[in-house]
């Protein structure tokens, strides 16, 4: 897990319209909205708060998909910093949703009955046709986590919020699965515990 007097300062990428009509992205490469970037910009705010004069001292790393990238971006421009100025890992990316991508999550009890009771009766371990189940991308979630060296800010996603809080706080699969996913929010992640910007 997070190596002892390490800090992370983790956002989930702003809204797309994807988000907004309740459409599952997974790995597709959806831009920001303009809600979105509104968000990015508040973040990047109260991120330039708390770091001040060391923002350009720590690492910055963001999932390569589009909409992560675009909010690191956007928050580095807050920082006053030169917006390209970070790194990408694809371990960071959106849980693969498979053959569910572009489907809205209102209609799969009736457009894939199956498929949708099948995850309902194993969230944690179900996998969709093509994709990941929530324990893939906790396991390589936790291979990213033991190689972080430094304090960073990291741009990703929804999916990968909950499982490092569920690394870091050592929760059960069904209480993963309730926590709050904010667009709007800088969580901070330390050895053992988590709070809210």
């Amino acid at each position: 897990m997070l190596k002892p007097g390490l800090k992370l300062y983790f956002v989930r990428h702003g809204e797309t319209d994807w988000n907004r009509a309740q459409r599952y992205q997974g790995q597709r490469d959806i831009p920001l909205n303009a809600a979105g970037r509104s968000q990015a910009l508040g973040n990047g705010r109260a991120l330039a708060n708390v770091l001040g004069g060391e923002a350009d001292t720590i690492d910055y790393v963001a999932s390569p998909l589009m909409r992560a990238r675009e909010t690191m971006e956007i928050m580095r421009r807050q920082l006053g910093l030169p917006a390209y100025g970070y790194r990408t890992d694809d371990r960071l990316r959106e849980i693969h949703y498979g053959h569910w991508e572009g489907e809205l999550w209102h209609e799969l009890p009736t457009t894939d009955p199956a498929s949708f009771a099948a995850r309902e009766a194993d969230r944690w371990g179900w996998r969709p046709t093509g994709g990941e189940s929530y324990r893939d991308l906790s396991a390589r979630v936790a291979h990213w986590l033991c190689e972080v060296e430094r304090d960073a800010v990291v741009a990703a996603h929804g999916g990968v919020m909950r499982v490092l809080r569920g690394l870091t706080l050592a929760l059960e699969p069904d209480e993963i699965f309730r926590l709050d996913v904010p667009q709007d929010k800088v969580l901070v992640i330390e050895a053992g515990r988590t709070r809210w910007l």
